[in-house]
């Protein structure tokens, strides 16, 4: 009977374990409340980073806050948070935000994704109007990517909102 129990016991351990596991692993967690998010609503700002230019340097990073800090490689490929990431990760890059195609005054219809799964082929991203979220710091930011290098030099160009 103890063996029983024991066993029991393993198994509710085990199932609670893979549930808190899986939900921890969620991607697409809650865009918050209107009370909790943060919207950045300021002026534009606009980053560009060159063909070639280092992309562990800090000029050529865009540290939005101490936590995202947006790259690329110069061999072309995605963006990536330098900050947590050494490289883009197709599926998950950058780490730390979701993103959606849309307009900050849509946030609460807009479909929040990692970036690749938002805009498809990110050499197509040019153009598109995109609200980044800041996930664990719950901030909001309206984006637009102005230019996106196909040649291999990791170059891209974006301008977006500010704090107020």
């Amino acid at each position: 009977m103890q063996l029983i129990r024991s066993v029991a016991v393993l198994m509710l351990l085990t199932l609670s374990f893979a549930c808190t596991k899986d939900s921890l692993d969620d991607p697409t967690p809650e865009s918050g409340t209107e009370d909790e998010r943060i919207v950045w609503v300021g002026d534009n700002i606009t980053f560009n980073k060159a063909n070639a230019a280092d992309p562990s340097l800090e000029e050529n990073q865009d540290r939005i806050t101490d936590l995202v800090w947006i790259t690329r490689d110069n061999g072309g490929g995605q963006i990536y948070n330098a900050k947590s990431e050494s490289q883009a990760e197709s599926g998950s890059s950058p780490r730390g935000t979701l993103w959606a195609i849309g307009s900050i005054d849509e946030i609460d219809d807009l479909d929040f994704r990692t970036f690749r799964s938002a805009v498809g082929k990110p050499k197509n991203v040019v153009g598109k109007d995109l609200v980044l979220q800041l996930v664990e710091e719950k901030i909001f930011i309206q984006l637009k990517f102005t230019s996106w290098s196909n040649q291999g030099g990791g170059g891209f160009a974006y301008e977006r909102s500010s704090p107020e």
